[in-house]
């Protein structure tokens, strides 16, 4: 008897060493960290597959202020509103050199800036073409555009932009004649080329189309930077009667502050300047260089280095005409403003240049 107690009892221990020995309860497995990468959100995974290895990067040599209130603000805005379309600087980057008044600078900014492996150099102001002309081919795989013309010099690395300016110029024209009142109309131009001329000549245009009545006086100052010559011309121009007035390029600064001295009506051109003087300044004629640089850095991406011209106008938004909501502009007036420009997108209206 007390032998089979003894073998109960050492298969009873023997069964609880057997169940202490059994497979233990199943713990959850470790993922390998490539897994676990693996299992990352998949738009943090596109994001970075998305991602360029290296922005685009574009360099810019201007003649005036990147806040000039004409050209070269115009050509800024239009980068900064590319980089915001792109997504960002980590997508599109850019630098600037600005001031460059002196050609010699200009070319020596732009010759190294060239060296520096950027994939676009904009030279922007049509007094830099010359420069351009001898630089580009030193760098035949890096990229160049310069306005406003349309001449690449049949250069295969150099794109060439240009504005219709007139086409905003003639439907300022058609306001500046519908508010006047002494029928005397004030032009303060620059240098009589390029777009500058071309905006004058619209306005003339529009003017004439209007009430051909109108005695438009024009003054070309020759130069695009001097405040004070522009600020003569604007008061030559009060004193002959003028009571609405126009000008272009960075210099109308100095017009304008004489037209709101004077409470003289103002009609702009390439970047919106109704900052400057609310209480006087109508409309501007904005333009968007992004419709040219869009294409461009497409082209460039696509291998295409120049060889190429382009045009911005108001059919394909290159041209805004902005009109200033300070300003208490009469309903019928810009009716016939925005008629105008529906005229000229769809051909029914046709600008005959004096």
């Amino acid at each position: 008897m007390k032998k089979f107690a003894w073998i109960v009892t050492f298969v009873l221990a023997l069964a609880l060493v057997l169940s202490a020995c059994g497979t233990p309860a199943e713990e959850p497995a470790e993922v390998p960290a490539a897994e676990e990468a693996a299992e990352a959100p998949a738009e943090e995974q596109a994001a970075e597959e998305a991602a360029p290895a290296e922005p685009f990067r574009v360099a810019v040599v201007m003649p005036s202020a990147i806040n000039d209130l004409a050209f070269g603000q115009s050509m800024y805005d239009a980068l900064i509103r590319v980089q915001e379309e792109m997504g960002g600087p980590e997508y599109f980057e850019f630098v600037y050199s600005e001031n460059m008044f002196v050609v010699d600078d200009a070319a020596a900014a732009i010759r190294d800036y060239a060296t520096q492996d950027f994939d676009l150099i904009i030279a922007h102001g049509s007094q830099y073409g010359s420069s351009l002309q001898e630089i580009a081919p030193d760098f035949p795989e890096t990229s160049f555009a310069w306005g406003t013309t349309v001449d690449t010099f049949g250069q295969p690395n150099i794109f060439a932009y240009e504005a219709a300016s007139h086409e905003g110029g003639y439907v300022n024209g058609v306001m500046a004649a519908s508010l006047t009142k002494s029928n005397v109309i004030g032009v303060v131009g620059p240098i009589e080329t390029g777009d500058a001329k071309l905006y004058v000549d619209g306005f003339k245009a529009g003017v004439a189309a209007t009430n051909p009545d109108i005695t438009v006086n024009v003054n070309y100052i020759g130069s695009f930077s001097d405040v004070a010559l522009a600020s003569e011309a604007a008061t030559t121009h009060i004193a002959a009667g003028a009571d609405v007035m126009t000008g272009s390029a960075q210099m109308v600064t100095g017009a304008i502050g004489k037209a709101d001295e004077a409470g003289v009506l103002w009609l702009g051109t390439q970047s919106s300047q109704a900052s400057l003087a609310p209480s006087i300044v109508v409309a501007t004629q904005v333009f968007h260089w992004e419709v040219v640089i869009n294409e461009i850095v497409a082209l460039v991406k696509e291998g295409t280095l120049g060889g190429q011209s382009f045009v911005i106008d108001l059919a394909n938004g290159g041209e805004v005409i902005e009109f200033n909501d300070a300003y208490a502009l009469p309903e019928d007036v810009k009716a016939l403003a925005e008629e105008t420009v529906q005229g000229i997108i769809d051909g029914s209206i046709t600008i005959t240049l004096p």
